[in-house]
């Protein structure tokens, strides 16, 4: 059986780049409204769409389910309606607003990266009232999504930080995964949305159950350390 239960670790980046859903917000249930309404709409099977989604950006979604609808200006409408729609039905996963709200005011660079639109990123932090970030990678920033890694090598150019820095992204899914180690950088994945299998397949650096097993140590010279507590035992994962 799992067991969550490594010693604290000690460890310093020089950026932090955070993937969205199923990292610092849960937007499940809404996802799901969401994709029923929008599967309804273009006549594919929701649970088709739900099956593929999670991770993934819309439009690539589209471009394979119904490429008529695989554009901007329909993805970022759609997107942007679910925020207005179904808030009530997102929430903050456990540690995340305590973690971003040690990073920002000690100044430490951090970036969200994500496969939703602007719309659909901003709404929902309007909704959960948590901070924006400085620096922001969105579906519509890149030609590819996940796992492709150029979001999170775009995320790290957006902290001014070289190819060789030590940057550690949080993440959720298998496709974001792979998409930061392919990136270069540290990984941890947290098991909000997948099971354990799965991510422990994607093969992070870290698993933990979610951000509430980060904390912030301190910021110097642009470092950020962190202790990461109750991770999953090295000989279970």
């Amino acid at each position: 059986m799992a067991s969550f239960t490594a010693p604290p670790e000690t460890v310093s980046f020089q950026g932090l780049l955070f993937d969205m859903d199923g990292t610092i917000i849960d937007s499940t249930a809404a996802v799901e409204k969401h994709w029923h309404t929008v599967g309804t709409e273009i006549g594919v099977d929701p649970e088709v769409i739900l099956q593929t989604s999670h991770g993934r950006r819309s439009i690539d979604i589209l471009k394979i389910l119904h490429p008529e609808k695989a554009n901007w200006e329909y993805v970022c409408q759609m997107e942007g309606l679910m925020p207005k729609l179904y808030g009530p039905d997102a929430v903050e996963i456990p540690g995340a607003r305590a973690l971003l709200e040690q990073l920002i005011p000690a100044g430490a660079p951090w970036a969200i990266v994500t496969s939703g639109t602007v719309p659909l990123v901003t709404g929902w932090l309007d909704v959960l009232k948590l901070p924006h970030p400085e620096h922001l990678v969105t579906a519509e920033s890149v030609q590819n999504g996940k796992p492709d890694p150029t979001c999170y090598q775009m995320g790290r150019s957006k902290l001014q930080l070289e190819e060789s820095a030590n940057v550690l992204v949080f993440e959720d899914s298998p496709a974001g995964i792979k998409s930061g180690k392919d990136a270069g950088c540290k990984v941890i994945g947290l098991v909000t949305s997948h099971t354990l299998e799965q991510v422990i397949a994607a093969q992070p650096d870290w698993i933990v159950k979610d951000l509430s097993s980060v904390k912030m140590l301190e910021v110097k010279n642009g470092v950020v350390t962190l202790e990461i507590t109750n991770a999953l035992t090295p000989t279970n994962s």
